[in-house]
């Protein structure tokens, strides 16, 4: 199969995707922000879907819809915090401006099938570039913002008193989040980003009590579901999107038969 470019470009791409989904989705889980990342992912929907309409890039618009997205649930604070009806009626609305789009530019419909599912066979060196630039980017600033980030999701209260800016520390990691969506979108479509994003660092919370063991087993699995997801497709004509759900839905379940796992615990 490696004899093909094709091939091998949707295995780079899908390795920086799913490195940097495994660990973003870490931090995700761990601060019950899952429904917020899903929509997110639809809002970029919105912002490619527009983006097309009036000849952009899609990639573009999907980014900067997003990002917008994350800053803004970012500075809203705790006035966003468990309003999933709201986060919903969001999410809704977004899908429904880029059906909207969609409708008077009937000829992105390809592009945006590809952006609903999915379609990482088709991915070019142009966008595992663009790709290499977005995780590179989330990944780093992810690190710069590490500590106070564990110290505000894990213990709120007490990293306030100690001057810990929380409103700032959650904004900027909701605009990580977004940037990392906006990849994840590219393998698995924005319908799928809990594929990615969730599954493996859910599934690794269950199975292992360490942050640093925490963060690297939520990559692995997430690189492990892209790659042989890919394998399964390739040799069976099933879509991507399909084979890697399968496996990530698989190995959550088969996770969440143990017992969850004190993540405080380090």
């Amino acid at each position: 199969m490696f004899q093909y470019d094709f091939v091998i470009n949707a295995f780079i791409a899908a390795g920086i995707v799913a490195v940097v989904s495994g660990v973003t989705g870490y931090f995700l889980v761990m601060r019950g922000q899952t429904f917020a990342g899903h929509a997110l992912s639809h809002i970029g929907f919105a912002g490619a879907t527009g983006a097309g309409l009036i000849g952009l890039s899609p990639l573009a618009g999907l980014v900067g819809f997003t990002l917008i997205a994350g800053v803004a649930m970012g500075l809203m604070g705790e006035r966003l915090a468990n309003r999933d009806v709201a986060i919903g009626v969001v999410l809704s609305l977004a899908l429904g401006f880029g059906i909207l789009f969609l409708y008077y530019y009937t000829s992105f419909a390809t592009q945006a099938t590809a952006l609903l599912f999915g379609n990482v066979l088709a991915v070019d060196m142009e966008m595992i570039r663009a790709l290499s630039a977005l995780g590179a980017a989330t990944l780093i600033l992810l690190a710069i913002i590490m500590r106070p980030l564990i110290f505000a999701s894990l213990q709120p209260e007490l990293a306030e008193a100690k001057g810990v800016p929380l409103r700032f520390i959650s904004t900027v990691f909701l605009a990580l989040v977004a940037l990392a969506v906006a990849a994840c979108a590219q393998i698995v479509g924005v319908l799928m980003v809990f594929t990615l994003m969730v599954g493996p660092a859910a599934a690794a919370q269950r199975l292992v009590n360490g942050l640093w063991s925490g963060l690297a087993l939520a990559a692995v699995i997430a690189l492990a579901e892209a790659w042989l997801g890919i394998v399964i497709a390739y040799h069976t004509d099933w879509p991507v999107s399909f084979c890697i759900a399968l496996l990530s839905a698989t190995i959550y379940f088969a996770a969440a038969m143990r017992p969850a796992t004190d993540r405080h615990a380090h």
